[in-house]
This record gives C-alpha cells, structure tokens and sequence, in this order.
C-alpha cells in the first residue's frame, strides 16, 4: 500500500493579523499543562531541569546551550522559577511575560573552575533550591531530578532535598504526544527543508565539494526562516555505505552517489530529520536501483503498520535483519535502520518516543499512539562502492502514519537537476 501524505499548511511562516496561524501561546499552555498532569500522575509536584530541550518544552524558553549553566524549577500546582545564565537573566523578563519568576542561575561550567569552586556553587545552589521547595511546603516530596551532574546531586542531599528521582523518562513520557501547534511546527520545518534538498539538487555537480554542500544547506534553510539550519551531513562515492564519516572536503564526481542528513533544521525548536539520495551526473545502474527499492519497500513497510494499538514490534518486522550484511548483532546498525520519535530540540538531537527497530522492538515493543512524530530511515549499500538512504518523518493519526515532508522520494535524484 502506498503510504499517505499529511495535508500542507495553508498558512506561512510569518506572523500575520489576517490569518489564524501558529499560536504559540496555545502551544506553550498545552505543552506545560500536559508536564503538569503527568507530574500529578506520577505524584511528583516538582521537577528540577536543565535539559535545555525540556526547559524549552515546558517554559517556552530557549538560551545558552552549555551542561547545566541554566534550569527551571517546574511545579504541577505553582508557577515555574526560571533560573536563568547570565545576560539572558538580564535580557528576558520583559520578552518572556508568560514567566514570572526569575532568579540568576548557579553555575559550576563542569567544574572547570575547579572541583573545590564547584563545590563551592553547587552549594549555594542546592540552597537557593531547598528554600523554594521549603516555600512551598514540597521539601520532603518526590522531586524530578534531570540534566545535572553528580556534584549538584550532592549538594543537594546535603541541603536536605534528599528525595530525587530521575525524571528523565517521565519527560520522554511528556513529549511524546504531539499538540496540534506542535505537528505544524514540524510540517513547517519539514516545508523548509524540502527547499533545501531542492537547493541541494541543483547544485550537486562534479567538482564541488560536500562542504561547499553545507554552506548550500545553511543559507537555503536560514533564507527560508528556519530557526536553525546546520550544514547537513554530506556523504558521497566510496563513503555512502556504511554510513560513517562526513564533511570529508572531497569532490564530487561524476557517477558518485550522495546522501546529506538534513536533520536538526529548526522551526519553533522543532527539528526535521530527513535522508535523500542523489546521484551525480548519470542515470542510476541497475544495482543501484534494486539498492532503493528495497530502501523504500522496506520504509513503506514500516510506514504501513504503525497505526494507532499497533506496536513497534509490527513496524520493527519489515526493517532487514542486520545479518542482511553480514553483520553478527542488531547494534551494528543502531541509529542507521530505525523509526524514532522526533519533536522539539536544541544543540542536539533528542530522539522522542517511540523507537523502531530490531534490536529492541520485537521483545520489548511500544504502542503507536495518535499524536506522535516519527521519522523513518533506512539504508542499503555495498562498502566502498556506494550506498543509498531514505528517511520520512511521518505524524500518527486515528488513519495511520501520513508523510510529512513532501520531497520526491520515488527514485534517486540524478543532479544536477
């Protein structure tokens, strides 16, 4: 069967009066009031963060991106206490209104000042927490607990917040729904980046090189309102199978086939993950063309079977087993052949629930459910010869699985176009 496409926006990027659009006050209520009832679920009323994916999630705030410079202090029944880094406290309780509390972040830089100066903040730190959890009558409650260091766990065992739990895959728990805001951040990222693999098309030719390829993918994704656009991955020729090193400066040549990761291009925070594959200067061979079929046959397949009550074991089956290749163990191609969930991130890729693949899917399965956001990849090659790659992102509705990005994904691409 062939697999169903998501509708388009019918709206732009751009902040218009005219038009019901994105609404980012929708999304960042929704968001916090899911954190929220989760938590209570759990019987955890407070949760200390630094990812700063998840601060974005539940504060709709974004900033410095370095371990643990800033975090929330996020409430099921109070209004959070944004601790913010340095020029970003000073810069943002005007543009943030939606927050109230403000308070300058403790920060310790990983202890690169020193294990006794890290001590030292961590301290203060974990007493500065002790005195808004006392406040609030939570001290002795379960306290989420992500994102920070052994030396902040300490410190904070010995301000007396003894009760930490880890958190993390409570927030897996959180973000794996989709709001409807959410899915069209994603469309919308998914709108970007199709014109970055049609710039990429047109300028694949003998004689470039991948990272002139990169410095394509960025001002393509940038000119077209992304909120961050990095370079792509770029493999080509003898480095397409297995998918390893990239951004190696070499040249393209005629009949070299090419594939770029145009993952981690942001709109709203939301990150796209997608695969195309190209081929320089000629039309495919016949191998290489069997290579694709069973790429796509194998991603329809997967496509196909997630569904709403369906699991990840019934997707996970139509991936090849890693002894396609020769290969002794399923981890061999971890990352490279798998389904997994995609939302928001910052400086890294967080991946969401759920995860498709045979290494894990077919003993310990996960439910599809409605709302999630999946991308799809898979690979087929010969090694040093060449190697082709396709990945789909795709949002699970009442129906089925519908394809995101709307980029040709039929054949190879022969470019130049």
């Amino acid at each position: 069967m062939a697999p169903q496409y998501a509708s388009k926006l019918i709206y732009g990027n751009e902040v218009s009066d005219w038009q019901e659009r994105l609404n980012t006050d929708r999304m960042r209520r929704e968001r916090a009031e899911r954190a929220k009832r989760i938590m209570r679920e759990h019987g955890i009323p407070a949760l200390l963060e630094a990812n700063s994916a998840n601060i974005r999630y539940l504060t709709g705030l974004k900033g410095f991106n370095y371990p643990m410079c800033r975090y929330t202090l996020f409430f099921a029944d109070h209004d959070p206490v944004m601790y913010e880094h340095s020029g970003h406290f000073h810069q943002m309780p005007d543009q943030a209104p939606w927050i109230t509390e403000w308070r300058p972040a403790r920060a310790w830089l990983t202890a690169a000042c020193g294990i006794e100066a890290a001590k030292d903040e961590a301290r203060q730190f974990a007493a500065d927490i002790h005195d808004e959890l006392k406040s609030r009558g939570l001290l002795n409650e379960k306290i989420g607990f992500s994102a920070f260091d052994g030396i902040a766990r300490e410190a904070l065992t010995n301000a007396g917040v003894k009760n930490l739990v880890d958190f993390s895959l409570v927030m897996k728990e959180i973000r794996k729904i989709k709001t409807a805001d959410e899915i069209d951040c994603l469309k919308t990222a998914a709108a970007i980046v199709e014109g970055v693999w049609y710039s990429i098309w047109e300028n694949a030719k003998p004689g470039v090189r991948d990272t002139q390829l990169s410095g394509v993918a960025t001002k393509a994704g940038y000119d077209m309102g992304a909120e961050s656009a990095p370079p792509g991955g770029w493999r080509s020729g003898p480095s397409t199978f297995d998918r390893g090193f990239h951004q190696s400066s070499r040249l393209l040549q005629t009949g070299d086939l090419l594939y770029g990761s145009l993952c981690g291009l942001t709109y709203q925070g939301y990150a796209t993950c997608t695969y195309r594959t190209f081929i320089v200067g000629r039309k495919p061979n016949a191998k290489e063309l069997d290579w694709y079929k069973r790429v796509k046959d194998s991603i329809d397949g997967v496509i196909d079977a997630i569904k709403p009550g369906a699991t990840t074991a019934d997707a996970a089956k139509h991936f090849p087993p890693a002894s396609s290749w020769g290969y002794d163990e399923e981890c061999e191609v971890l990352a490279s052949e798998i389904g997994h969930g995609i939302g928001l991130t910052q400086g890294s890729t967080n991946y969401d629930i759920p995860i498709i693949n045979r290494q894990w899917s077919l003993n310990y399965p996960q439910v599809f459910e409605e709302g999630m956001t999946i991308a799809i990849e898979s690979r087929e090659g010969e090694t040093r010869v060449g190697g082709v790659r396709l990945e789909n992102m795709v949002v699970v509705t009442k129906d089925g699985a519908e394809i995101m990005d709307h980029f040709p994904r039929e054949e190879i691409l022969v470019a130049p176009r």
